[in-house]
This record gives C-alpha cells, structure tokens and sequence, in this order.
C-alpha cells in the first residue's frame, strides 16, 4: 500500500513534485498546506488535494509522510514538527540553515526511529549514476583532484522575490551548493576538511524583475556571493569548489575530475540527465549519453521537454526504503554533511583557517536499473 504524504509549502517547486508523483507507486499526496492560504487552495484545486492548515496536517492520522517544500530558513522548524508528530519527512535542500539545527532534527528522528530524507535527488538520475558506476568500475583509475563550478550573476533579474537569497542561510554555497556537494560525495565519499576563501562584490543589488512588485528595490547584501573552496575527501581527492553570483559570463564546467587513468566530465547536477564525458589517457573527450537511460528522458519543461526532472525520486527511494526496511539513499545523514561542508566553507572563509568535517556519513548505495524501475507506478 503506497506510504500518504502530506505536503507543506505550495510555492512554484511544489508543482514538480505533484506532477511527478503519478510516476512513482510507494507514494500517494493526500492534502497540502501553506502559510498562505491561496497558495494551498490553488495548489488543492488543482492536484485534487485536501486543503488543510499546517497544524492540522502535521497530526492527521491519513498521513505518514511530510514533504517540506518550505522556504530554506524553516525547513529544520516544520521538519522538526514533523518528527515530533510522529511523521517522516522529506525536504527540499538545504536540510538546515545552520548546522546545530541540523544535528538536533537527525538526533529527534533517530531518537523516535523515523527518516529523514533530504533533496538534493538528482543524484539519483540517469548521469550521475552513471558517471559513479564508471568511477566505481576504475574507469578514471584513483581519482586525484577536479574542479566544480556554479557561476552566474545571482537573482535579482530574474526572480520576482529575490531578496532572501542575498541573506544569511542563503548566497550561492548554501542555495545550488548542495547540488553540487551532494554530487561530490555520491562520487568520492565524504570530506574530511575545508579551506576557503570569500567575498562580495556588490554591497547592494537593484530588483530589475520584470513584473516584480519589488522592481527597482535595492537588497543589502548579507552573506559571501563569490566562494572559492577547496575540499578534501577522506578518500585523498582534492576538489575546487568555485560558487559565485559575482560572474557575467564564464566558460567553466559543471564538473570535471581526474583521475590516475582518465579525466571525466559530468553534467549539470541540477537535472538528471546529460551526457558523462571521459578522456582516458591521452586520448580525445568521449561523450556518453544518459537519454535513454532510466530517470535520463528528457521530460521538462512539459511541452517542449529540453532537461530531465524527476524530482521526487529521492521521496520514492525512502517510501519503498520504509516499506522494505532499507536505508534510502537521499538520506538525512548525508543532508547533514552537506550542510556540515557548507557551513564550514563559510567558517572557513571567515576565518582564515582549515575546518575539519566532523559530521560524516556513508557514501549511498548506487540506483541500479533494476531498483530504478521498481520504483515506478
């Protein structure tokens, strides 16, 4: 019988979710709710959903599961009230905002043996875990060091409502950052230090929005824009992580890693699918498509598919996890060693001084395709 989930946060990522969930058979959305009631009617009306409030929802006995889709800052609040009613949870990344939060929400569940699940889940789609069973098969031979970067020149250009992403919790490390590190870790294992460096280039941003209520709005920057990091993997690989809203235009990858055999470049950790690229030796780049692997297909946006979106994966993972009694693999131990390596690249920065990562975690186990298609409807 598939697990019911209740969702919390109906803003413009809750329709991914909702739409996807006819893919997946362990789970089944039951009612929503929202700070702003609207927002839960709309959403209701249209995913044939109760529309209930965030209390309600929290203690409803037809509900086991809570997605938090809320903003970033109260993620570890409503997923600790979800703990405390008795609900696993599973939430959009970051896990938390600030790393003793983070500690306390895993501590609470563990305490009342229930999950913890956490995006990011593409690392789950079809590239990433192909570029892993290639890592994993010593296709790159010891991995050894590499670069990953998220470059751009923030929101306020774009996003109608940009202001939080210019404020503590939130800046480039803390808003993509777990896209990336999460794929680190998938790949290598986890890390065992950080050094950094920090900065902000603009003191101030100007809302330029179209449409925007708050065009013309000026935003005090709050939190480091441009990051540049260095990760040390207990594996022995060292990677550069460069995360910055300072950049006009670049032409770094995504990721790229080199190993003792070959170098590979992975796709954009934001979507599930892309092509896996390797140059063994000295011999030229060889690109390898995911498209026609399980959770590759292209499927989004819905009339002109251009990228693949399964997110949702990672809540099917943990449902049939419960079901079967098997660690899921978007867990909450790995959230909270991301979180752990973000909020120690900014210490870190702040500092001037190596920071050692105390929470570790397991490397998750690999989504082969047989487990992959069992997790569709």
């Amino acid at each position: 019988m598939p697990l019911r989930v209740g969702l919390i946060g109906c803003g413009n990522i809750s329709d991914i979710y909702l739409i996807n969930a006819a893919l997946f058979r362990d789970y089944d959305f039951v009612a929503c709710a929202d700070l702003k009631d609207e927002a839960a009617r709309k959403q209701a009306d249209k995913y044939g959903l109760h529309k209930r409030s965030i209390a309600d929802i929290l203690v409803a006995d037809d509900i086991d599961i809570i997605l938090n889709l809320t903003i970033p800052e109260a993620h570890a609040g409503v997923s600790m009230s979800a703990i405390e009613a008795g609900k696993h949870v599973y939430g959009e990344k970051p896990l938390a905002t600030r790393l003793t939060d983070g500690v306390k929400l895993i501590e609470a569940a563990k305490a009342k043996g229930l999950r913890v699940g956490t995006a990011p889940d593409t690392v789950l789609g079809a590239s990433i875990q192909d570029a892993r069973r290639r890592i994993d098969a010593g296709e790159i031979g010891k991995p050894l060091l590499g670069t990953a970067a998220v470059m751009g020149h923030g929101m306020e250009a774009w996003h109608p409502n940009p202001e939080f992403f210019f404020k503590p919790g939130a800046g480039p490390v803390f808003d993509m950052g777990p896209y990336y590190l999460s794929t680190l870790v998938t790949l290598l294992g986890p890390v065992a230090s950080v050094v950094a460096l920090s900065q902000s280039g603009f003191e101030e941003r100007v809302v330029t929005t179209e449409g925007s209520p708050f065009n013309g709005q000026r935003i005090k920057v709050e939190t480091p824009t441009s990051i540049q990091a260095l990760l040390a993997f207990k594996s022995g690989a060292q990677i550069a992580f460069m995360a910055s809203w300072d950049v006009w235009a670049h032409g770094q990858l995504p990721l790229e890693l080199h190993g003792t055999t070959a170098s590979m470049r992975v796709p954009d950790p934001n979507w599930f699918g892309g092509e896996v690229s390797l140059a063994i030796g000295r011999q030229p780049w060889e690109a390898h498509a995911t498209s026609k692997d399980r959770f590759g297909e292209a499927n989004w946006p819905k009339d002109a598919p251009g990228v693949a979106n399964y997110r949702g994966l990672g809540l099917a993972d943990m449902a049939r996890g419960i079901l079967d009694k098997r660690p899921h693999r978007a867990n909450g131990e790995i959230g909270l060693h991301v979180l752990a390596i973000m909020e120690g690249i900014l210490t870190a920065a702040a500092e001037n001084r190596t920071v050692t990562i105390e929470q570790g975690c397991d490397r998750p186990a690999a989504l082969g395709d047989v487990e992959a298609r069992g997790l569709l409807a």
